[in-house]
């Protein structure tokens, strides 16, 4: 009788994924994605905000930790994204049982790796601190900030894995009730703890930790009733074969992240002589920037699983259709919000700092950065695309192209001639050369199809 349910609920989940016209099920599975994108965005702005409070220092201490956010996130993403299409794939094959043992192996790895980060993390904080360019007066804050997501590693990697595989089995509603239900609660936590119980930065990064335990447990509990695959210690693999293929498919999402992250400490290094209120607006912008991206690239969020089933079974014609729609979907957001951006720049950084300083560099790189984001919906969804579809070589590509391949030598070559104007121009204009790199991919697809 299980048996027969069982199949009944994988052939209404092949029906779904395979005759739903395409644009309605992207939109279906990416708003729910989408929403929670804002919410984790909205909170990453609120600790920003509220943080801001305390001064420039204390403001740029969240700058200095986006680095290592990164990291957390690239391993989350690598196994998260890596198990779920292969999850996909298992489940546009009615494999119920292989699609069980590739997300307890991610699960519980992820689980593992995060442990291991945490106490490394612990107690090596203060030269990690220094080493992800924090600054003397900087490092106080840092220290109370770190702390707490380091505490949070565990939660955020296993809460990413399967908020991801929800994704990819088509539950995006249930993954956006675990990561809303935990950005609301960081909302509000950082509000009484900063502002109400006066505990500063040491406050935020509490109420980062907490919210991120409290999207664990709902995200677990919500995978477990509504999953078709099923998390057990028996369904571990025990073939390498197994493991190199979650990270060989989630490499493109390590290489992302990672790169961010080491993006990230070049560029707080570098903007160290020009002081805390440059270290201060150069997190601003990048919070804000991810803020755009998510409103505007979400909806690819829902484009992955539909990438993933459709190639595997055999319905490239649905994918085509899927990535145009992806692309010109996410054009029209990010372009007005870059619009509305580049014209009101002084008053969103106001919003989080209003020393003259702080705003004044911010202003100038938040107009550059939404320039560049114009091009994000050309590079992003193709990334996304070979990526779902098992190219990790391609895919690979593409990630290093923003993260770090291109912005790395601009940041070396342009600091150095355009002093703290080549630190705001970096991005903006690595986040062009990528969006032209990703043509050609873009059009080797809609040609042939691979």
């Amino acid at each position: 009788m299980k048996e027969k349910q069982s199949l009944s609920a994988s052939e209404l989940h092949f029906q779904k994924m395979t005759k739903t016209p395409v644009s309605r099920l992207i939109i279906r599975l990416g708003m729910p994605t989408t929403i929670s994108m804002l919410i984790t965005s909205i909170y990453n702005m609120a600790d920003t905000y509220f943080v801001g409070t305390l001064g420039e220092s204390a403001q740029a201490a969240t700058g200095i930790l986006f680095a290592l956010q990164s990291v957390i996130q690239g391993i989350a993403f690598m196994l998260g994204h890596g198990s779920g299409t292969l999850v996909a794939k298992a489940l546009a094959q009615k494999d119920s049982k292989e699609a069980s043992r590739y997300i307890s192996t991610a699960f519980f790895t992820g689980g593992t790796v995060g442990c291991v980060i945490m106490i490394l993390g612990l107690l090596l904080l203060t030269p990690l601190m220094r080493l992800l360019g924090s600054t003397e007066t900087i490092l106080p804050h840092a220290r109370d900030y770190g702390m707490w997501v380091l505490i949070a590693c565990p939660f955020m990697i296993c809460s990413l894995i399967l908020n991801n595989n929800l994704r990819f089995e088509g539950k995006a509603f249930f993954a956006m009730f675990g990561l809303t239900t935990g950005g609301i609660l960081n909302i509000i936590g950082d509000y009484y703890l900063v502002r109400v119980a006066g505990l500063g930065v040491y406050g935020a990064g509490l109420a980062t930790a907490a919210s991120q335990v409290v999207s664990f447990l709902i995200l677990l509990v919500m995978y477990c009733t509504k999953a078709q695959g099923k998390i057990r210690l028996s369904f571990i693999s025990k073939k390498l074969g197994d493991y190199l293929s979650i990270m060989r498919v989630g490499l493109p999402s390590l290489i992302r992240q990672g790169l961010t992250a080491i993006s990230g400490s070049l560029l707080n290094n570098l903007t160290k002589p020009f002081g805390d209120a440059a270290i201060a607006a150069m997190s601003v912008v990048n919070r804000y920037s991810m803020f755009v991206m998510c409103v505007g690239l979400g909806i690819g969020q829902g484009f992955q699983p539909v990438a993933a089933f459709n190639y595997e079974a055999g319905e490239v014609k649905r994918v085509r259709k899927g990535l145009l729609f992806t692309m010109g979907f996410s054009a029209v957001f990010v372009g007005m919000m870059s619009v509305c951006t580049f014209f009101f720049a002084e008053s969103i950084i106001t919003l989080f700092q209003d020393l003259p300083e702080v705003v004044r560099i911010g202003a100038k790189a938040l107009r550059f950065a939404a320039f560049g984001l114009l091009f994000m919906p050309l590079s992003v969804p193709v990334n996304m695309l070979y990526q779902s579809i098992r190219k990790a070589g391609i895919a690979s590509l593409l990630s290093t192209l923003r993260s770090g391949a291109l912005l790395i030598p601009t940041l070396l070559i342009g600091v150095p001639f355009l002093g703290l104007t080549g630190i705001q121009i970096a991005q903006p204009l690595s986040d062009c050369l990528t969006g032209l790199i990703s043509i050609p991919f873009i059009l080797r697809f809609l040609h042939k199809g691979r």
